[in-house]
């Protein structure tokens, strides 16, 4: 199956390849550019951030050799490294960093990333080598955001970021460099000798874009691709088959049904996201959808050391559903559905295309809802209106600093916030905890944090999921006992040390 010294690209009009050619069952991209779109693993092979995340996810010197923080001043200064050139051959400086920061806090290029960045009040390349970074006030996970890519600056300067083509023609300083991108079929990288750890040894991979899961195990099955996410469904064909290996890794991904606070029916029944939420029978989820290869999920930290495993979790109890929502002033109707005020509890839960994990477990969760009186659809649009729809099955989580999907996603009006929450004591318990360096303290916050958040829940959570990769067994170099991020994001974490065996 692994490609060796050929180069045919099948059924992807790709370019012929030389050496060993890895080929990646992977989503659609219309544009890749870390500083302005979080989700793209195919970031962490393209660009090199001042820092990485090593296999524990902490942050580790990479494009920095190393960094100091002041505290009288709260300004961190990093050391680049010398030598360090972007795949066009051009060098990577300290300006090239400052760039980068100032176009994430750039209002009009709308970076999903901004709220990471806004404490910074100064940001300045005093050297080739030095950049300083001075904050407003102190925020301990920022050696983690600087995991985000180097841009270059002198393709970009002066340039409209959102619309230029670089975002179709990437340049970075990572392991692997953009070669091709025939669009909805295959990106193809090729490996960049002048990386700093040295030159990668698979020559090639193979973004090959097959956004359905289920068509994902089928193509890994046919030889079409190399390796793959696949679901708790799929993992039959392939674990103790000869020729597979099958990685089953936890993950801090989480699913929820998020409702949109924007839209009038949950702007105006603020009520409902937390009696609901006593509804939906997460253990049958995980049972019936992931196969038992997840954890029933209550809070949005649950994976990490700040969890808070006291507060309420709504579990599956219809009874106490029902005298919520009529505590609440809801009242069943003829037609057997609850009724407020002249309004049905009715609504759509949307789910994105081709994720058919997300779409069965929205099918379940409204099972559960209009078992109890409601009236809900599923629904899978081609496009999502985040602002106008009603509700959506989510997907969140990090790994890394509890301030990461956190802080973005649940603050009043943050870059990430798609469910337009807004509750004062969750904001200031995250603005404090991202200021405290103390982590008792810290940790102290953050279940403070998850305890408001539970009596005025944004989402309802049902699961987290297990991250199964399934792959041709000569490859090597995968670590497997480190806990993903969203979407399986971090396997490739050190994709320049895997190697395929002949």
């Amino acid at each position: 199956m692994i490609v060796l010294m050929i180069g045919l690209m099948s059924g992807c009009g790709g370019p012929k390849l030389e050496g060993k050619t890895l080929v990646y069952g992977s989503g659609d991209y219309t544009a890749i550019n870390p500083a302005l779109y979080e989700h793209g693993e195919i970031n962490s092979l393209i660009f090199l951030g001042l820092t990485a995340h090593d296999a524990e996810n902490k942050p580790v010197p990479a494009a920095a050799e190393s960094w100091n923080f002041d505290a009288s001043t709260n300004t961190y200064t990093f050391k680049i490294r010398e030598g360090l050139t972007f795949h066009d051959g051009d060098d990577l400086t300290a300006e090239d960093a400052e760039f980068t920061i100032k176009a994430i806090m750039d209002p009009a290029n709308g970076s999903e990333n901004a709220s990471n960045f806004e404490d910074v009040v100064r940001v300045e390349a005093t050297d080739d080598l030095t950049l300083e970074l001075e904050l407003s006030a102190p925020n301990v996970a920022m050696p983690d955001y600087l995991t985000i890519g180097i841009l270059p600056k002198h393709l970009l300067e002066g340039k409209d970021m959102t619309t230029d083509s670089f975002n179709q023609n990437p340049v970075g300083a990572g392991p692997y460099m953009l070669t091709d991108w025939e669009h909805g079929q295959s990106i193809t990288l090729q490996k960049f000798d002048d990386f700093y750890l040295g030159s990668p040894k698979i020559d090639n991979v193979v973004f090959k874009i097959v956004e359905d899961t289920d068509a994902r195990a089928l193509q890994l099955e046919s030889g079409e691709l190399d390796f793959t996410q696949i679901t708790p469904k799929a993992m039959g064909k392939f674990e103790g088959k000869e020729g597979y290996d099958v990685y089953q890794m936890k993950t801090s991904d989480y699913r929820g049904i998020m409702y949109n606070f924007n839209s009038e029916f949950f702007g105006k029944h603020r009520e409902l996201p937390a009696a609901l939420s006593y509804a939906i029978d997460r253990e049958a989820i995980v049972d019936s959808v992931l196969l038992g290869y997840g954890d029933v999920a209550y809070s949005p930290l649950q994976m990490g050391p700040y969890n808070n495993p006291s507060v309420e979790k709504y579990d599956y109890d219809p009874a106490a559903a029902k005298a919520a929502l009529e505590d609440a002033g809801w009242k069943l109707n003829a037609d057997g559905i609850y009724e407020k005020d002249g309004e049905t509890l009715s609504f759509t839960i949307n789910c994105g295309q081709g994720d058919q994990v997300r779409i069965d477990m929205a099918n379940i969760c409204a099972q559960n809802l209009n078992g109890i009186g409601c009236d809900v659809k599923v629904e899978v649009p081609a496009e999502i209106d985040w602002a106008g729809q009603d509700a959506y099955l989510i997907g969140w989580g990090s790994p890394f600093d509890p301030d990461d999907h956190t802080y973005k996603v649940f603050g009043t009006a943050k870059g990430a916030n798609y469910s337009s929450y807004s509750n004062a004591q969750v904001d200031s318990l995250l603005q404090q905890a991202r200021q405290t360096s103390d982590d008792a303290a810290r940790a102290q916050l953050y279940r403070q944090f998850q305890s408001v958040m539970a009596e005025d829940p944004a989402y309802t959570y049902i699961a987290y999921i297990d991250a199964i990769y399934a792959g041709d067994s000569s490859i090597t170099g995968i670590t497997a006992d480190q806990i993903l991020g969203h979407h399986g994001v971090g396997i490739f974490w050190n994709i320049y040390e895997w190697d395929i065996t002949e």
